[in-house]
Order: structure tokens, then C-alpha cells, then sequence
């Protein structure tokens, strides 16, 4: 899983619970952002990660 497939995870999560296209693709971004802060093929990133960038955080990693 890289940043293509944690990019439509989020996009697609986004637009199941917020049900805004624009918020998904916050979603999706911030999570296709993340995901490459680790290394290997599977995203580190946790749903409050993810809202942390939506509003403003950094993709730092944190851990």
C-alpha cells in the first residue's frame, strides 16, 4: 500500500462518513501524505493522524 492506494483509502473513508467530496479529498490527501512518512508499503497512519493534517497539523511523523 503506498501513497496512491492510502490517498483513495482516505478520499474513499471520507466521502463514506462525511458524505462531502471536498472533505474526502482532504481525507484522502492528508492520508497520501502520511503514509509516506513511514517506511515500507503499509501505511503507520491512525484516523486521528489523519484529522490532525485535515486540520492544519503537519505530516511529521510523530512517533
Amino acid at each position: 500500500m503506498g501513497g496512491g492506494d492510502s490517498f483513495a483509502s482516505g478520499f474513499i473513508y471520507g466521502l463514506m462518513a462525511l458524505g462531502d467530496a471536498s472533505r474526502a479529498l482532504e481525507y484522502g490527501s492528508a492520508h497520501g501524505a502520511l503514509a509516506m512518512t513511514t517506511p515500507g508499503d503499509a501505511t503507520m497512519a491512525s484516523l486521528t493522524d489523519v484529522e490532525e493534517l485535515v486540520l492544519g497539523g503537519n505530516a511529521q511523523a510523530a512517533r
